[in-house]
């Protein structure tokens, strides 16, 4: 809880110098900032949590133990904005499917729910000389892809490209302004551009997680 408050001071001190946008989602002229922190607020659970340049709360993931086949991405009140689910088919690529909101509520009302994207490791991240990571397919297809992401997740160092190769998300490494503080890859920055959801790059973040960890 002291890193927590720690965070939320220093990332008012980061973006001081810069006007805060009246809403955690941005607008078209704005990108969003945040904190990540590789660590549940849940004492008895693993997992993220995400603070903005306010130092407000705005993402969570508690259910984050081992390799799960299911991932809950949460708002900061607790409410279910992401499912990821890993694909059981039998292959050695890992992929996942990520829904809306919480998949389970929509089976206990008997809803059909649809995959928004598929999420793919690649195999070769060396392939064509680039150090692609993971392909985002529109819906369930893997057939064409809206998104690559490449990097080095290890080192925090990742870019989210869409078809026209323009950056839409980045994962560096965060530094305190102030002594140029270093911590590490627990603690990093998710920087998103305008246009793209916050939501869905914090999503790509668990994944790579999973994939490269």
């Amino acid at each position: 809880m002291k890193m927590f408050l720690f965070l939320k001071s220093l990332s008012r001190s980061v973006h001081q110098e810069q006007p805060d946008p009246p809403e955690f989602i941005k607008t078209d002229d704005q990108c969003t900032s945040l904190t990540v922190w590789r660590k549940s607020l849940i004492i008895s659970c693993n997992g993220f949590t995400v603070i903005d340049s306010k130092g407000n709360l705005v993402f969570r993931v508690d259910n984050y133990i081992g390799r799960p086949e299911e991932l809950i991405l949460m708002d900061g009140s607790g409410k279910s904005v992401l499912t990821m689910r890993r694909r059981k088919k039998l292959t050695v690529v890992d992929s996942w499917h990520v829904y809306e909101g919480e998949v389970d509520d929509c089976i206990r009302k008997k809803l059909s729910k649809r995959p928004i994207c598929c999420v793919k490791k690649q195999m070769n991240i060396l392939q064509s000389g680039q150090n692609i990571l993971a392909y985002v397919y529109y819906g369930a297809s893997n057939k064409r892809y809206a998104y690559t992401v490449e990097g080095s997740y290890a080192n925090r160092s990742c870019k989210v490209f869409d078809e026209s190769r323009r950056v839409v998300a980045e994962i560096k490494r965060k530094e305190a302004a102030i002594g140029g503080i270093s911590f590490g890859v627990e603690v990093f920055m998710l920087i998103v551009q305008p246009g793209f959801d916050p939501a869905f790059a914090m999503a790509l973040v668990l994944l790579l997680d999973q994939m490269f960890s």
